[in-house]
């Protein structure tokens, strides 16, 4: 929303636009969606929406699209309109110029109509009501971790036992030790089995959980009725609760475990409520984020990073489970447990989760165990008995802020399994619109902020770093790429296709980003890709498959004007190359004016890109690793917003004038003997 409310006001400082009235429509529709917006807000903080605040809130963010495409496309017929010039053209130029804005005036009122009818809509079924209204309280997803006997913890001994000895070390200073580690990896489970261990030898003692919005003086009133003191019945203030729970632990020794910390303005205060004593006293805190975790602990080799289970643990938690604690894993079951297990990440919530579901079943056969396999995957309908699980997942995602939350949701445009490099991600963002850049940070600076920030929430799993430590890829968790593209259907973000009859069922829906993974996917038809045709507001579009549907898809793509991401990766079917005089024809990317990312890889194949492209004034980024019929655009280096350029392998070297890229940062790979001496220099 941020995004368009800017574009409202600049479109408000065009003086030109008042001799058609579009002014008021404009200011009508910036003051309305800014009053939505604060409203949208809020709703994102309920943890579940009525059905008709959902519908209503469903036709604010369609109509956010539609007016975001109409002030795009009015942005490029002007700028289409105001590029005649000369003396003689002058009378032409301004009927054109005319007509572009009347064209626009009439879109504002059908659009300004639109949205008064939304709003009536609201009024009329008093929807704040239903959101201001009770709801009733869900039982906390991790309470069941807090009674999970000990003989039935699988994969905890090592972990268990290096808490147990840091907890219980002689140093009488006061000791804090934090766990840190993607949700539904058992922090909870673990730290109870320490707690009920170790706390019978302090003075006193509290294990709390805390909510993502915590009420601090509740929270604090329970610290207090658990390590002894009598819960007070009268409200007292934050200040003086901290000073009587310092005063109660002074002479004592004492054990606290905060499960489940999101922020660390509320350490900021709870920690006050710890007194510094030398008499051993200790406190635990578990957290998804690691910068809470390096806060929270008193010396960084008190934190600790719980890792997944191993393959061996995960098979002794699964058949453990669903059979019995001593009795192996069936033969005809080994294959499809490995493939369950695969796709668990030795999560062990997802693990014990599945194994629910196993041991549940009416028939003990190979064909349910199938079934069951076949609903974890990220492309198949999640079966909603796995909403437990979903629901723990859930939570981080509802403690992200929203310009996270989008991004977030972004990642549903890859496949299962994809390793996805940071600049790529961040990059899209970027072209996206999805970065609320204030003016104060570069947009891919904040971009790699964002992406920092769910690595650090372990929201995306690191997969390689640099030698300083930094995050360079990452992957996306199975069973939490299950809740994006729950969210991307639930929000019309993303669609995926896996197949030809999912294309063809797209006919009747407004699209607005489209992932193509046709992946071993095989007889995908020419008339599957033409859904791509009917979708002229797409976003963004990635295509993940083999070569065959390029040629349909290629000649669609100029009809996709509000594209503003492409992506393509291709490869050949069962490995078999191309012929090379097909190659890959994206000569009509020239029409696609709002583009500002374009990623090509076919590592077999080669592609025919236009040989100008000068009106792509938006585009920032193009990378490239394929072939080439005719090498690249003569003016590539004339693209005013070009900021990336990525080019291999290159055999003929760039087109001449390096020098004009004056907003360049990255340019790759750049050959000295493949490049002429006016190229040369600029480089240098």
């Amino acid at each position: 929303m941020e995004s368009v409310l800017a574009k409202l006001a600049q479109l408000m400082g065009a003086k030109s636009n008042n001799l058609i009235d579009l002014s008021s429509d404009t200011a009508f529709l910036r003051d309305e969606l800014c009053t939505i917006n604060a409203l949208l807000k809020k709703l994102d903080s309920e943890d579940e929406l009525d059905p008709q605040v959902k519908d209503w809130s469903n036709q604010v963010r369609e109509l956010r699209y539609d007016i975001d495409d109409c002030l795009d496309e009015f942005d490029l017929r002007v700028g289409s309109a105001d590029a005649k010039a000369g003396f003689t053209e002058r009378i032409s130029h301004f009927i054109g110029a005319l007509r572009v804005r009347l064209d626009a005036a009439r879109q504002m009122k059908q659009l300004r109509t639109r949205l008064q009818d939304i709003n009536e809509r609201r009024k009329r079924y008093r929807l704040e009501d239903c959101i201001s209204g009770s709801h009733s309280t869900a039982i906390d997803p991790r309470l069941p971790a807090l009674y999970k006997e000990a003989a039935n913890l699988v994969g905890v001994d090592g972990p268990r036992d290096d808490l147990f000895r840091w907890v219980m070390e002689e140093k009488k200073q006061l000791k804090g030790v934090a766990i840190v580690g993607f949700g539904g990896l058992g922090k909870t489970t673990l730290v109870n089995e320490v707690y009920r261990k170790v706390k019978g030898q302090f003075d006193c003692h509290a294990f709390v959980s805390v909510s993502q919005r915590p009420d601090m003086p509740r929270l604090l009133n329970s610290i207090r009725s658990k390590l002894g003191q009598h819960e007070s019945s009268c409200p007292c203030d934050v200040k003086e609760l901290i000073d009587d729970v310092r005063e109660y632990l002074q002479h004592k020794r004492y054990l606290v475990v905060i499960d489940d910390l999101w922020d660390t303005i509320s350490w900021d205060t709870i920690k006050c409520a710890f007194p510094e004593n030398n008499l051993r006293s200790r406190f635990i805190v578990t957290t998804r984020i690691e910068s809470v975790a390096r806060i929270c602990c008193t010396h960084q080799e008190c934190l600790y990073r719980l890792k997944p289970l191993n393959d061996h643990d995960s098979r002794r938690l699964l058949f453990s489970r669903t059979f019995s604690p001593n009795r192996d894993c069936p033969s005809q079951f080994k294959e499809v447990s490995a493939e369950i297990l695969k796709k668990c990440g030795g999560l062990p919530l997802a693990i014990i989760t599945v194994a629910s579901l196993l041991a549940n079943l009416p028939t003990s056969e190979k064909e349910d165990w199938e079934k069951i396999k076949n609903s974890l995957g990220s492309q198949y309908r999640t079966d909603l008995t796995l909403s437990g699980m979903r629901q723990i997942l859930s939570l981080s995602y509802k403690n992200l802020p929203h310009q996270l939350k989008t991004c977030f949701l972004y990642l549903g445009i890859y496949p299962e399994d994809y390793i996805i490099q940071r600049d790529d991600l961040v990059r899209q963002w970027a072209a996206e619109g999805l970065v609320s850049n204030s003016g104060r940070q570069d947009a891919e600076d904040l971009a790699k902020n964002y992406f920092n920030e769910l690595v650090n929430r372990s929201m995306i799993q690191p997969e390689e770093t640099d030698y300083n430590g930094e995050v360079l890829s990452c992957r996306v968790h199975d069973m939490m790429l299950d809740l994006i593209l729950s969210k991307c259907t639930e929000d019309n973000f993303i669609t995926v296709v896996y197949h030809s009859q999912g294309m063809r069922e797209l006919h009747n829906s407004k699209i607005r980003r489209l992932s193509l993974n046709l992946i071993g996917a095989e007889g995908v038809s020419i008339s599957a890709v033409k859904v791509i045709g009917s979708q002229p507001q797409i976003r963004s579009l990635a295509l993940f498959g083999n070569t065959t549907c390029m040629p349909a898809c290629a000649h669609l793509l100029p009809q996709s004007k509000f594209l503003r991401v492409l992506v393509l990766k291709l490869g050949d079917i069962n490995g078999k190359h191309r012929h090379e005089e097909e190659g890959i024809d994206l000569t009509g990317i020239s029409q696609l004016v709002l583009l500002r990312y374009l990623k090509v890889e076919a590592r077999s194949s080669r592609v025919k890109l236009p040989t100008e492209i000068q009106g792509l004034r938006h585009l920032e980024t193009l990378e490239t690793c394929c072939g080439f019929f005719g090498g690249l655009p003569s003016d590539i280096f004339h693209l005013p917003a070009l900021l990336h350029l990525n080019v291999t392998p290159l055999q003929y070297g760039f087109p001449d004038g390096i020098g004009n890229a004056r907003s360049l940062c990255t340019l790759k790979y750049f050959g000295l003997m493949e490049n002429s001496l006016e190229n040369i220099p600029s480089q240098t």
